[in-house]
Formats: C-alpha cells, structure tokens, sequence
C-alpha cells in the first residue's frame, strides 16, 4: 500500500504520493523523488519539503485542494518539526516501501 493514514488537524486523514502529486512535488522542491527522499532522510530538508509532502499527500489522498491548503496553513506551517518531519517522513516512505 502506498499511502499513509495518520491523524491530522482536524482527524484521520489518508496521504498518498500518486505519480501525478510527485511530478508537482518534484516541481515545488526542485528535486527528483529519490533527492528529496535522500534529503529528508538525512534530515537536511526544507520547511517547505515538509509542508509540501504533507499537502500534495492529503490532494493524493483524497481531500480537496482547498482544504488540504487549509489544513497545513494550520496544522503544519508554524508547528514543532518534531510534529510535522516525522509525518512527511512517514508519506514519503508509504511510496518509497509500499
């Protein structure tokens, strides 16, 4: 299974890296997967790495643009890195090991 669910904001959200949602996090990041999958797991990423894999996640996942917008602009931008990395981490590595 490649995606991830996890408690969210407001409840348990699905987040899922589809082959469309990773052609614009490669877009957002300027990294090709396997870049930033290496740089997140040697912890040099990016606030904006994490606040993307966590948005573009909930789109692939199944919630609006809109609302996943909404809920990192309040849940994820601004939060403790130790709440916020370990969930990026966590979508990335549903795709990369299924």
């Amino acid at each position: 299974m490649i995606s991830h669910t996890a408690y969210f904001g407001d409840g348990v959200k699905t987040f899922t890296l589809t082959d469309s949602v990773i052609k614009e996090l490669q877009h957002k990041t300027d990294l090709g997967i396997g870049a930033l999958f290496l740089r997140m797991t040697a912890s040099q990423f990016r606030v904006a790495d994490i606040v993307e894999i966590i948005r573009l996640g909930l789109i692939g996942g199944g919630t609006s643009p809109a609302d996943a917008q909404r809920l990192v602009d309040t849940y994820a931008v601004d939060r403790p890195f130790d709440e916020t990395f370990p969930l990026a981490l966590d979508i990335l590595d549903a795709r990369w090991s299924g």
